[in-house]
């Protein structure tokens, strides 16, 4: 196996909180774990990744059910909302959330041609005004006030228009978060900065991971069933 799928699938794994490994290419394998962090509390978490899944859920009963249905489906298809809507009584879906690694050997960074990245701490009240520039929405997605490395940003007439920065999840993962100014979308700049995120987390020796866009590696989701002990709303 490519150890760089080998490495996601033991954080994935760990955070299952419960005894559970990736079935063999093409399969669902479903765990009770009630503390699992692959999704709130009472719901239903999916993590598909290098060819196989692995799901928790809640309680006895709802693994049953789940486990009758997600296994039957293509294992592409247990982080298809659309799809799982049809083989589950699904109340509310979060996600899906496609996710992105990369390796040492095959880390091509992005060069910064003129621009000049400045290394900020995580605390720099630089960044809080990049958010206020940003949005709620937009900085909460981001979560750059939850990072624990530097921030690497880049400015424009003095402000911060740009910033990356990493949080350190289990399994010596850095979860990396980009957020970028409104006015100055479009233009890269997410990737400079980004880029130079994932470089300080390879440095140390830590596993870049990133939501990403396209379809990647792994990709994660969250299930609410209806008339099953799972919320409608979270």
């Amino acid at each position: 196996m490519d150890p760089l799928v080998a490495r996601a699938r033991g954080l994935w794994e760990d955070l299952a909180r419960a005894p559970v490994s990736f079935a063999p290419p093409g399969g669902v394998n479903v765990v009770v774990s009630p503390r699992s962090r692959l999704c709130p509390v009472g719901w239903v978490g999916v993590v598909a990744l290098g060819g196989s899944a692995i799901v928790t859920a809640p309680s006895d009963s709802i693994a049953v059910i789940v486990r009758e249905a997600l296994e039957r489906l293509p294992v592409e298809a247990v982080v298809d909302s659309a799809l799982v809507r049809e083989a589950l009584p699904v109340a509310r879906a979060l996600g899906p959330a496609a996710l992105s690694y990369v390796s040492p050997a095959d880390f091509r960074p992005v060069e910064a041609g003129a621009l000049t990245v400045e290394q900020l701490s995580a605390d720099h009240p630089d960044l809080r005004s990049l958010e206020q520039v940003a949005g709620h929405e937009d900085a909460g997605e981001a979560a750059l006030d939850e990072i624990t490395s530097p921030a690497f940003v880049v400015r424009e007439h003095g402000q911060v228009v740009a910033a990356a920065g990493y949080r350190a999840w289990p399994r010596r993962t850095a979860h990396v978060c980009v957020l970028t100014a409104p006015e100055t979308r479009g233009r890269g700049l997410a990737r400079v900065t980004g880029s130079a995120a994932v470089a300080h987390a390879l440095a140390v020796g830590l596993l870049p991971q990133w939501r990403a866009p396209a379809r990647l590696p792994a990709c994660c989701g969250c299930i609410g069933l209806r008339g099953a002990g799972l919320p409608a709303q979270h």
